[in-house]
């Protein structure tokens, strides 16, 4: 008989599964499923809330402001064109994102890698208008099997391991068949078993991921579509490329309208246009694109360069503000109404109530209504908020030039958590914490962005899901189901044995944390083997792989956990792209396992 506990943490994990099945928050819905076994008493309260103090949550905290030091120098754009090169359709990325991510996973923690690499994926899908939901998930799938070809691939490899070690010394009958593992032992399976992963990403999951649009292509069309000139600066990355390769073609909310180079107006621009220094782009578009822009180093709005400014070496922002009918300039030119010195800020764009505005933004002559997109300082907003001149001042959130002359200092700081993860001479959570106040310390990051860069959705959502699966260990309910299995499949034979207690591992690792699903399935395989009078090492490996392959539910796996709100996943995205694929690896485990680790 089921035990009551086991009950109500199902149906309390059953609840959580329909609020993320509904899209509600899963935060929310993970907190509320874990108020419940709390209030049932399942778990204490240090066993419901240890999760918060996970050192895998804990370094994922640390790697968003790693990660946001990155993108504030310009290193994510750097690392993202290394990373993509010239891939500019969605095949070619997921090619180079899996020749980059899955050897990377075998020989450094999947967390840290996916952590920073969601922001190079997001900025790479918002420049080339792909949805990033068409990739994130493709990014935790690629890390989860990169994870499953050595040893030190993820840390269920090297918890069995130690289980292993210590089983070794306690059956004398399997003493050989339980040694350690070497690191590239799981290597003769790990790596085919990646492969055909990674051949189903490739070719069968783009034709199930869904294909969400990000908030900048939703509300392009309802958004104040500005005019903007921008100057190529010597140094400028853009120089010698095409319109085509410099990725200006298809930018999400924004039109590139004509080139001015001297006396020469090419208009409209060919997307085979080779841009030169001193090249001034105008484009009309939404203000969330135009601040990406601007962060491409030396690609400068026209009003910044052509005079010197106050500001230039000042902390910068984007202002929106709406002249009134009382303001001084209206009548006159940017240019003639001396805007910048009259008030401290820089017009970069200007929006008119959709009419599509030509020209140099310093020749157009202002309106009362006209919105202005403003170079200021830090505290222009409250300094001006009731200023007559101005119907409505604010500020543009997320729209601060790259701190390019740290980009050098940022990226050696990456190199520095590599190089750390690697060596295995400090844990992964304190060279996360390392790196990231070295990155605070060097003034890549403000601490207030730093502050800000921490997303509390996710790591609450992955501290709650620690104490949900304490809560099913505790209550039996995995405990039931491999019994259950053993006493089903006893009798199948080796081959059909083995294929249960992988199905039966990958259901019990979507329900709690994959290390935990280990630990619980190791002595079960242990004593089938036994049962069966053949060498456990098979089954034991049946564990290892199933264990990680966490891909039907996002609470399963810390990755995805990670990808399941910037992609805005439901929880059928999950079972509709990962249940082929978790199938299609156990017809693979099944297969390959025996062949290198004989019964």
């Amino acid at each position: 008989m089921v035990p009551w506990q086991a009950l109500v943490t199902l149906v309390a994990v059953a609840l959580a599964f329909v609020g993320l099945a509904l899209n509600l928050a899963p935060d929310a819905m993970l907190l509320a499923a874990l108020l419940i076994v709390l209030l049932a008493g399942i778990v204490s309260p240090q066993e419901a809330f240890q999760g918060f103090s996970n050192e895998g949550m804990l370094t994922v905290a640390a790697l968003f402001v790693v990660s946001a030091a990155l993108r504030e120098t310009g290193a994510l754009d750097l690392l993202g064109r290394w990373v993509f090169g010239k891939a500019r359709q969605e095949r070619g990325a997921l090619v180079r994102l899996a020749a980059t991510i899955t050897p990377l996973s075998a020989f450094l923690n999947n967390t840290p890698i996916v952590a920073m690499f969601i922001p190079v994926v997001m900025e790479w899908c918002k420049k080339h208008r792909v949805p990033p939901s068409r990739l994130l998930l493709s990014l935790s799938y690629l890390s989860i099997l990169g994870g499953t070809c050595t040893l030190i691939g993820t840390s269920t490899n090297i918890v069995v391991n130690g289980l292993l070690a210590e089983a070794s010394r306690t059956h004398e009958a399997f003493r050989e068949t339980l040694r350690p593992m070497s690191l590239f032992e799981l290597s003769y399976v790990g790596v085919p078993y990646a492969v055909i992963g990674v051949l189903y990403l490739l070719f069968i999951a783009p034709r199930l991921l869904p294909a969400r649009k990000d908030l900048v292509e939703q509300f392009a069309e309802a958004s104040r579509e500005y005019l903007v000139n921008m100057k190529i600066l010597s140094g400028c990355r853009l120089i010698g490329s095409t319109v085509e390769e410099a990725g200006l073609r298809h930018l999400p909310g924004l039109f590139l309208i004509e080139i001015s180079r001297g006396d020469q107006l090419i208009a409209p621009a060919p997307p085979d246009t080779v841009l030169k220094e001193n090249d001034i782009l105008t484009f009309t578009g939404v203000v969330d694109t135009i601040a990406d822009l601007e962060r491409i180093p030396h690609f400068v709005p026209l009003a910044q360069e052509e005079s010197p400014s106050p500001l230039k070496n000042a902390p910068r922002m984007l202002t929106e503000a709406v002249v009134s009918p009382r303001c001084p300039c209206i009548g006159k030119t940017i240019r003639d109404a001396d805007f910048r010195a009259l008030y401290n800020a820089a017009v970069v764009a200007v929006h008119r109530n959709g009419e599509r505005l030509q020209g140099k933004v310093g020749d157009i002559v202002l309106r009362a209504g006209d919105t202005l997109l403003l170079h200021t300082g830090p505290h222009f907003a409250r300094a001006h908020r009731n200023n007559p001149d101005f119907l409505l001042v604010g500020a543009v959130e997320h729209a601060r030039p790259v701190r390019s002359e740290k980009v050098l200092v940022s990226l050696l700081l990456m190199g520095l958590l590599i190089v750390l993860m690697a060596s295995g001479k400090v844990s992964t959570l304190t060279a996360a914490f390392l790196v990231a106040a070295l990155m605070v310390g060097f003034r890549c990051i403000s601490v207030a962005d730093a502050r800000q860069s921490v997303d509390w959705q996710t790591l609450i959502t992955i501290g709650a899901s620690f104490g949900l699966g304490k809560a099913l260990e505790k209550s039996g309910a995995p405990a039931a189901v491999a019994e259950w299995l053993v006493a089903t499949s006893g009798n199948w034979g080796p081959y059909a044995v083995l294929a249960c207690v992988y199905i039966g591992t990958g259901v019990v690792t979507e329900m709690i944390t994959n290390n935990a699903a280990a630990v619980l399935l190791f002595p079960f395989a242990v004593a089938i083997a036994n049962s069966l009078g053949v060498s456990p090492r098979p089954f034991v490996m049946a564990v290892i792989f199933a264990a990680s392959a966490s891909f039907i539910t996002p609470i399963g796996y810390q990755t995805n956990l990670m990808v399941y709100g910037p992609g805005g996943y439901r929880l059928g995205d999950f079972v509709r792209v990962g249940l082929p694929l978790h199938l299609v690896l156990w017809v693979a485990a099944t297969v390959l396992i025996p062949s290198a680790w004989h019964f």
